[in-house]
């Protein structure tokens, strides 16, 4: 068969042959023409590869930022193309950026998505041309794993893939409340700090931190200082001596490493009540089991104990020790702006404690994993949950818009039914007419259809509408300080209507509202170009609404509020220090779990106050006080119809504040909202550290960013100042 198959294609080759030569020179030459344009065509439809990795190693955390990063080798000619992404699950935003690539270049990049779905389990990734063809395509990129809100999200850069962390199997039902591992490797690790929120720890291990790029140290950097937890391994101390920025990160300095015969410390903390302060999760669960040690019923393991760890040794600079003495230390944590950083002088990815049995606990304890996921007697609820959008969509959302109550709309639909049915019957019958229905009952329609239209316009019709709300955190360092900004906008249109806005900060996003697991998706639409690190956008707007749209941004800056609290009781002085053009009003400080009213802090001015001259009032009943009707208002702003009284929040200060201390509303319905990575303050008041609060009306602390002009406007600005806790002994 082989000896044939050899004849045939030699009686075929004969054959073009011969057609070939007896074609003449032209002939020839059009046909080598043409195999040579079909090669090149080839060629290039061959020669990119396209690589789409969704989320941190597929894992994606529910209602959070989380990076799609992209790799594009371009073997052909160089062109400019168009990558862009969305879920299979819904069409509402899409995603893209515009890359230029060279021959012969492997680029690697990334885009921010935000999760808005409980069960994105798939993404499409497409790579276009100039002409808008379909270069490359990855219609099914699967995750591994959705993240649950309520429990924590750790993030890995191991030396080895056996030394990645490990952690217990929940106790709970349902089984996807199990925390997830993402293995990060350094090629792949987030530049941008907003794409880095939905970690809650992060290990990092000594040799590997070298790999970490500028562009990465300074997003983990912005992270940690924002409230992450970042966990670093020590296996040499050249590791840690030899670079710069992680040996001036370290609360001790490092001089050499011994080994420890007997180490009992470690075994004691995890059996023991303590917490690791400032790294309790702010995504509470629902139901957690107080005054529950899953920990003391772990016996030892006398292999571990009597294996040497090696251990490194120094000094302590601002540290506090964690495990071991303060002549002995084996882990020291320290605060870092709202976050903590934790160093393990030992290397959990060597020997004896990669094969300790208790391992995996002293993961869950130090990464803050709730107790009540560790005990089967406990039952946790998942599904479900408010969205924080809604609340401060209740704040910004233009008033033009009203809503026609229940009880019209069924008086409406009542007359309509009378119109059309016996009225029409009985009149018609009257004049002894009864054909003419067929012409009375489409005027009823169309007088009807007029009707409605002009109670439509006179509930709904109105100017454009553009209003933003901006709730910006202050991480100070030094002179100068992190801004981390949330901007609310509501955009309300009298028209069918596409805009134009975008950020110029050095990082922005821009999401549409999210509604919460318990109301559905997004229904926004908008096309969003991310240009490097910012992003320009085009949202669509259906006539005579009000749509609510978010923009997470973060910058750095010279620091525009200087807070300090020196003294204890009520002969504190609070000093503050406004370095900004506008005077801020309704200022407060959150001390010791109670709210001081400070009241105007003139602009460009320091105002001195001590604490016995000022009024107070308890942290918690502050926020029950002005977060009452948040649920409210958020269930009545997913109605069409109903009041317009609940839908609304009027003072929007004080609620603003109160929306920053969700969790102090334990034991009330408000427990069932989904909190933003870093939203809620609670857990850093619970730590010590305190928070001044002050309100900036008309003002805004970015450029503007609506790319069109308005008739309607407001600009309100919600600051919020860190004032570290002072350092413990």
């Amino acid at each position: 068969m082989e000896n044939r198959a050899l004849r045939s294609f030699a009686t075929r080759t004969d054959s073009v042959g011969s057609v070939l030569s007896s074609a003449g020179q032209r002939s020839r030459r059009l046909v080598a023409l043409g195999l040579l344009i079909f090669g090149l065509l080839s060629s290039a439809g061959a020669a990119v590869r396209f690589d789409a990795f969704v989320g941190h190693d597929g894992i994606v955390p529910e209602a959070s930022w989380f990076p799609v990063t992209f790799e594009v080798y371009n073997d052909g000619p160089s062109f400019t193309g168009m990558v862009e992404i969305s879920p299979n699950q819904y069409q509402s935003q899409r995603r893209f950026a515009v890359v230029e690539f060279p021959t012969g270049t492997l680029k690697r990049f990334s885009i921010p998505a935000f999760s808005a779905s409980r069960y994105n389990y798939s993404w499409t990734a497409r790579l276009l041309d100039a002409r808008g063809k379909v270069r490359a395509e990855t219609p099914g990129n699967q995750i591994r794993k959705t993240n649950p809100y309520q429990v924590p999200l750790v993030g890995a850069v191991t030396r080895t893939g056996a030394g990645l962390p490990t952690l217990p199997e929940v106790k709970t039902n349902p089984r996807e409340l199990q925390p997830g591992i993402a293995r990060l490797q350094p090629a792949l690790f987030p530049d941008n700090p907003i794409a880095l929120e939905g970690f809650d720890a992060i290990y990092l291990n000594s040799e590997k931190a070298l790999d970490l790029k500028v562009n990465q140290v300074n997003a983990l950097m912005a992270w940690l200082r924002h409230g992450g937890h970042l966990i670093v391994a020590v296996e040499q101390t050249l590791q840690i001596n030899g670079n710069e920025w992680l040996r001036r990160l370290l609360p001790c300095d490092l001089t050499g490493l011994t080994t420890v015969r007997s180490h009992p410390e470690i075994q004691d903390w995890l059996q023991s009540d303590q917490q690791l302060e400032g790294v309790v999760p702010f995504r509470l669960l629902p139901s957690r089991a107080e005054g529950l040690n899953p920990y003391a019923a772990l016996a030892a393991d006398p292999k571990f104990e009597g294996e040497p760890l090696q251990v490194a040794v120094g000094s302590l600079r601002d540290a506090r020790v964690l495990l071991g003495s303060s002549a002995a230390p084996l882990a020291v944590t320290a605060p870092r702006g709202r976050g903590q950083i934790t160093v393990l002088l030992f290397s959990p990815e060597l020997e004896p404690f990669l094969s300790w049995k208790h391992r995996s606990h002293f993961w869950a304890k130090m990464v803050g994993m709730p107790s009540a996921l560790l005990s089967p007697s406990q039952t946790q609820r998942s599904f479900g949950g408010y969205s924080t959008d809604g609340i401060f969509g209740a704040m910004v959302d233009s008033k033009q818009v009203r809503k026609l109550p229940v009880g019209w709309l069924l008086l409406l639909l009542v007359g309509y039914l009378v119109v059309i049915g016996p009225l029409d019957r009985i009149w018609l019958k009257k004049i002894g007419k009864q054909m003419l229905t067929w012409v009375t009952f489409p005027i009823y329609v169309a007088l009807f259809s007029a009707l409605i239209y002009v109670i439509g316009y006179k509930l709904r019709a109105g100017e454009t509408e553009w209003n933003e709300l901006h709730i910006v955190d202050v991480m100070p360092w030094g002179e100068q300080a992190d801004l981390r900004g949330r901007t609310y906008t509501s955009i309300y249109s009298p028209v069918n209507a596409k805009y134009q806005v975008t950020n110029s900060q050095p990082f922005a996003t821009l999401r549409g509202e999210f509604l919460g697991f318990s109301a559905g998706q997004e229904a926004s639409r908008a096309n969003i170009e991310q240009r490097d690190n910012t992003f320009h956008a085009e949202v669509a707007i259906p006539v005579w609404t009000s749509q609510l749209f978010v923009s997470d941004w973060w910058n750095q800056q010279p620091l525009p509020l200087k807070v300090t609290v020196t003294g204890e009781g009520k002969e504190a002085q609070i000093q503050v220090e406004n370095r900004l053009p506008t005077k801020l009003t309704r200022a407060k400080l959150i001390l010791r779990g109670q709210v001081l009213e400070l009241g105007e802090l003139p602009a460009e001015k320091t105002t001195t106050l001590v604490r016995a001259g000022l009024s107070e009032i308890s942290l918690r009943a502050f926020a029950q006080k002005h977060g009452a009707n948040f649920v409210g208002a958020v269930n009545q702003r997913q109605q069409v119809f109903g009041g317009n009284q609940t839908g609304a929040i009027e003072k929007i200060p004080e609620s603003a504040m109160a929306a920053s201390f969700l969790a102090e509303l334990q034991g009330t319905d408000q427990t069932s909202f989904v909190i933003p990575p870093g939203l809620d303050l609670s857990s850093q008041v619970e730590r010590g550290d305190a928070f001044l609060l002050a309100w900036g009306e008309d003002s805004s602390p970015i450029p503007p960013l609506n790319l069109f002009s308005a008739r309607r406007t407001h600009r309100g600005t919600l600051w919020r100042v860190t004032v570290p806790a002072s350092p413990r002994p």
